[in-house]
């Protein structure tokens, strides 16, 4: 197995103001510049919603080819107000990415995401394909109700961790039993701060037991950047939202980003994001290259999906400074 590139620092860091909010402060967000400053630009998009940047993301991509730039999406990570909802959408997000690009002097990047982060990244590739050389999607998630139902109604991933489904749900009434998101987004944005860190720390403990294969493989980072409120009260502002794409599904608007060369990764079994969603991806994007994982999870550092990740950086990595080369004479 092919192990991550070895862990750098950054060279740059920046903290970009956007908007005023309506309690006076603007959302500020954190973003990083690791690598060479003169390689090929990447952005990495984290997943959750709401998880934030790790030091190990840096490390799917060969520093001395890449200009590699994480951000911590609103809300999280870096970026402040933590938690912060208002102005918190796809379309903030889709924003955000094209106000970083514009900062950096990027005139087209590589998008590298997994889960939330390939979502972010197909949303953001179909309003603007022009600037998107490539992409590298890891274990997709569609957004659809079905798919947000998957991992927080009952019938879904319940059906394969029920103890840890009733951990989840036993301290709510009988009527919240079965779609227990709205009760826990209704308990995440009350005033009652103990309160929604207990449910937060629930919700946590509910995707730790589903995001992995094989626990001896990958250990599962718990102090998340964000930290665990700041992350589950962001995850259920989309969840409940239908992550703000209900009227514009991605499945409907793929002949517009059909000539991206694009890599989708996925662990045959994932049970976050069941590998059908990329299945159906691919049945309506055929020129993507379509890789599954036998014995892999959802998590990006199992060791196999590590391997296919790197593979698919260093192939873009190759194809992309050649193609540069040959334009430039």
């Amino acid at each position: 197995m092919t192990p991550l590139y070895p862990e750098i620092e950054p060279y740059a860091i920046h903290h970009f103001d956007m908007e005023v909010l309506s309690n006076g402060l603007s959302h500020q967000v954190y973003v990083e510049e690791c690598g060479n400053p003169h390689g090929l630009p990447v952005v990495f998009l984290h997943g959750g919603p709401g998880a934030g940047c790790r030091p190990s993301h840096r490390r799917y991509f060969d520093p001395e080819r890449y200009r590699i730039i994480l951000f911590d999406q609103r809300g999280c990570g870096r970026s402040t107000p933590l938690g912060e909802l208002e102005n918190n959408s796809t379309e903030y997000l889709i924003a955000d990415m094209e106000a970083i690009r514009l900062k950096l002097n990027i005139n087209n990047w590589v998008i590298f995401g997994g889960s939330w982060g390939a979502t972010l990244a197909l949303c953001y590739a179909q309003q603007h394909p022009e600037y998107v050389s490539s992409m590298i999607l890891r274990g997709v998630f569609l957004g659809r109700q079905q798919d947000i139902d998957w991992v927080y109604a009952e019938g879904g991933a319940s059906k394969l961790f029920p103890e840890a489904w009733h951990n989840l749900v036993k301290n709510l009434d009988k009527a919240q039993q079965q779609q227990p998101i709205t009760a826990y987004h209704s308990l995440l944005t009350q005033p009652d701060t103990e309160k929604q860190m207990v449910a937060a720390k629930t919700l946590d403990a509910w995707e730790c037991t589903i995001v992995t294969l094989r626990d001896h493989e990958y250990q599962h980072d718990e102090t998340k950047e964000s930290g665990p409120l700041a992350h589950a009260r962001v995850q259920l502002h989309f969840a409940v939202n239908q992550c703000f794409i209900a009227d514009n599904p991605i499945l409907k608007s793929i002949d517009s980003i059909r000539h991206i060369p694009t890599t989708i990764v996925h662990g045959r079994y994932d049970i976050v994001c069941p590998m059908q969603q990329s299945w159906q991806l691919h049945q309506q994007w055929p020129e993507a290259t379509l890789n599954v994982i036998a014995l892999s999870g959802h998590a990006a550092g199992e060791p196999a999906i590590i391997d296919a990740l790197i593979a698919a950086t260093d192939s873009i990595a190759s194809k992309l400074t050649v193609l540069n080369s040959k334009l430039s004479k």
